[in-house]
């Protein structure tokens, strides 16, 4: 026996739609059409708001699909908005005060360099307002930046800062309602960033001595035996170890009056974490001059450690005169891959490997889920191996 239909059918001038509901909120299902016109949030529970996005909806479908000219949306007293102004008005909304949910600099900062992006390919396409930034446009979007050949968390990040920008202008009120739409995206699962082994860290600390980086070897042991972020040891100051009981705190300033907002160090999750001092780091520690800027490290020139200049010293300098000893193929992600963050995969491995309960890795990295420390642990071939044959199988 045919399902009775609980939608309501709604014939306008170009479509028939079928009008429902999820939870309180009206939507509309045009998936009965040629072409397959999908689902969309009406964003309203009145029906008779519903009823006019829809018909602003349905010209909008027809205009997209060239069964009506571009200028019945002007005529029709939809007001567009500029690419510009509602990129004004999403980084302001950003750029509020930490105190009433306003992300980090770093994050607004990324933010920027998404929208600089989009918007060039936006305008590129013909589009210039936000009204005009649809499914088939992503889509687009998102084939430009794989032929581009962007990673795919990167992908996953430009294209939800779009989805969240629009959510945001349809929720002000600075966009229709009929301009929101669903676009799932998969989130990305594991890590492409190569994980040292042991006998490669060892290799780059004795390269870094022999060659006379005595600065460098200090970092790298460090990184190797914290998992620290470049960023937070690049802040690391000595009022943050505690001698006495081995120790290392990693206070989030976010929210310190008392001190200038550009010195305020703010830890990736905002929370603040402790974790001890491995013996080989220790013994780097007790054996460093102190400088009057407070900081632990620094970089080639005793100034500030920066990650760029960090990060091309170790390519060039570390990386490619090992590169011979551990050589993999061109395709094959391998130690000539290994960058900064690689140590912090190092540590992960190297604790999960040695029986390190995830809950207490949770609490040194600073990660507030399992599911992230889980993307760390590795388990190489040869500590493959190793497991395996400690497995009475037959």
């Amino acid at each position: 026996m045919p399902r009775t239909r609980s939608n309501e059918e709604v014939q306008c001038t170009y479509y028939r739609w079928l009008l429902g509901r999820r939870g309180r909120v009206y939507y509309a299902d045009g998936r009965g059409n040629r072409p397959d016109l999908g689902r969309c949030s009406l964003g309203t529970a009145n029906r008779k708001d519903a009823l006019d996005a829809l018909r602003e909806l349905d010209l909008r479908m027809a205009i997209r699909n060239g069964k009506a000219p571009k200028a019945m949306l002007q005529n029709n007293g939809v007001q567009q908005l500029d690419l510009d102004e509602g990129r004004r008005l999403y980084e302001t909304y950003v750029g509020r005060p930490a105190v009433s949910g306003g992300p980090r600099a770093t994050t607004q900062k990324r933010y920027r360099a998404v929208l600089d992006k989009f918007l060039s390919f936006a305008r590129n396409g013909g589009v210039h307002s936000w009204n005009g930034v649809t499914r088939d446009l992503l889509d687009a979007y998102a084939g430009w930046l794989d032929g581009e050949s962007y990673a795919y968390a990167t992908e996953y990040l430009e294209l939800n800062t779009i989805k969240q920008v629009l959510k945001f202008l349809v929720e002000s009120g600075n966009l229709p309602a009929a301009c929101a739409f669903r676009y799932p995206l998969r989130k990305p699962d594991g890590t492409d960033t190569y994980c040292w082994r042991r006998e490669e860290v060892e290799a780059i600390i004795a390269h870094c001595n022999a060659i006379e980086l005595q600065w460098l070897q200090q970092i790298v042991i460090a990184l190797a035996t914290t998992g620290l972020r470049i960023g937070e040891l690049a802040t690391l100051r000595w009022s943050d170890i505690d001698f006495e009981h081995k120790k290392i705190t990693l206070t989030d300033e976010s929210t310190l009056r008392n001190k200038p907002a550009q010195s305020r160090r703010r830890t990736k999750t905002g929370h603040s974490r402790s974790l001890p001092i491995h013996e080989r780091l220790m013994n780097v520690l007790t054996a460093m001059e102190r400088s009057s800027d407070g900081l632990v490290f620094h970089g080639p020139l005793g100034g500030r450690v920066k990650a760029d200049t960090l990060r091309r010293i170790l390519v060039r300098d570390v990386l490619t005169p090992l590169e011979g000893r551990f050589p993999s193929s061109r395709d094959e992600v391998g130690f000539k891959d290994g960058r900064l963050h690689s140590f912090r995969h190092y540590f992960c491995s190297t604790c999960a490997n040695s029986g390190t309960p995830e809950r207490v890795l949770m609490q040194w990295l600073g990660h507030r889920s399992s599911r992230m420390v889980r993307r760390y642990y590795h388990l190489h071939d040869d500590e493959s191996r190793r497991q395996m044959d400690q497995i009475e199988i037959i």
